[in-house]
């Protein structure tokens, strides 16, 4: 048995009899005016944050997600995509579909808005998506990628991409390590289904989606997730996951790597009105401007008394010297 299949049964019963502890179905839910959502999909929300942004769904998107859970993020994509097919949930565990299935029935007498049909469930691996070249908008996962081994992971980042349209966003949501993890945990088929030893470092992680294609990496949020202690998974000293969220848009990767957003800011109080660095950044007096991580260290490393750069905030809510 490979471990994709110890990962597919582990989730096939959960889909059957919910387990409160596997991932975080603690997970605050977000609260939306007219939306009801039914008990079900709560105990199932096996996620580890969320990839439902407003910000990414103006318009009209088309959004992918991959694995479909109790249908709690494809109920809420639904609520900003309210038309028929506009949302997408690809899963391969038969069982989990059936169960989303019946949760999205559920949901829909309580949810005037909503219609069954806003959602197709489809038969899918997020190693060959079942969709074709550039017909995505948005493609969503929350909880998926950090199960994969690193050729699959890559492979998995590249169907992505593949499915995404120009400028489209995949939206993910993982926990990272603070370094990479024992060999013991690593190769542990049951941990890594549980969302505890497939996690990589953060650097990695970024590598990773700039070698698929992502020229700009947004982190939206991080915070704790997990800790792995020595009784329990034989490290050395406590080890604290944390969970990302993190927006990766489809652009070229520049030539001198992407450009990742992780809340540093650059701001200008000197005697002129503005301040060009001259590669392209202009900075209005006192006025906070969002940098990527290679522009702040640019900037800083001016040690200019009249400019501050202010360290990672890991929340970065759009906009910015890119």
């Amino acid at each position: 048995m490979t471990y994709l299949e110890s990962a597919r049964n582990l989730y096939a019963r959960a889909a059957d009899a919910p387990e409160p502890a596997l991932c975080c179905t603690t997970s605050p839910l977000w609260a939306l005016p007219g939306l009801d959502v039914p008990a079900a999909m709560l105990e199932m929300n096996y996620g580890c944050g969320t990839t439902v942004h407003p910000r990414d769904l103006a318009g009209e998107p088309r959004v992918l997600y991959l694995g479909v859970g109790g249908g709690l993020e494809l109920l809420q994509f639904a609520y900003f995509c309210r038309r028929p097919g506009a949302v997408i949930g690809v899963d391969p565990v038969e069982t989990m579909r059936r169960a989303c299935a019946r949760n999205l029935a559920q949901a829909e007498p309580r949810n005037p808005w909503f219609r069954r049909e806003f959602v197709d469930l489809r038969d899918g691996d997020a190693l060959a998506l079942p969709l074709e070249d550039g017909s995505a908008d948005v493609v969503a996962q929350n909880c998926l990628f950090n199960i994969f081994r690193d050729e699959d992971l890559r492979r998995a980042l590249a169907e992505a991409r593949r499915v995404l349209r120009p400028h489209g966003t995949l939206v993910l949501s993982d926990p990272v390590a603070p370094e990479p993890l024992p060999e013991h945990l690593a190769e542990d088929e049951i941990l890594r289904a549980r969302c505890l030893s497939g996690a990589i470092p953060w650097d990695q992680y970024v590598e990773r989606l700039a070698e698929a294609g992502f020229g700009t990496v947004e982190v939206r949020a991080r915070r704790p997730y997990r800790v792995l202690d020595p009784a329990r998974y034989g490290v050395e000293r406590p080890l604290l996951l944390e969970s990302v969220e993190v927006a990766a848009v489809n652009d070229p990767v520049p030539a001198d790597g992407p450009c990742v957003f992780t809340g540093r800011t650059a701001v200008w109080f000197g005697t002129d009105e503005t301040y060009d660095d001259g590669a392209g950044h202009v900075l209005t007096r006192d006025l906070p401007l969002a940098v990527c991580d290679k522009t702040a260290a640019t900037l800083a490393a001016l040690g200019r008394a009249d400019l501050l750069v202010t360290e990672s905030t890991w929340f970065h809510d759009g906009g910015g010297c890119c």
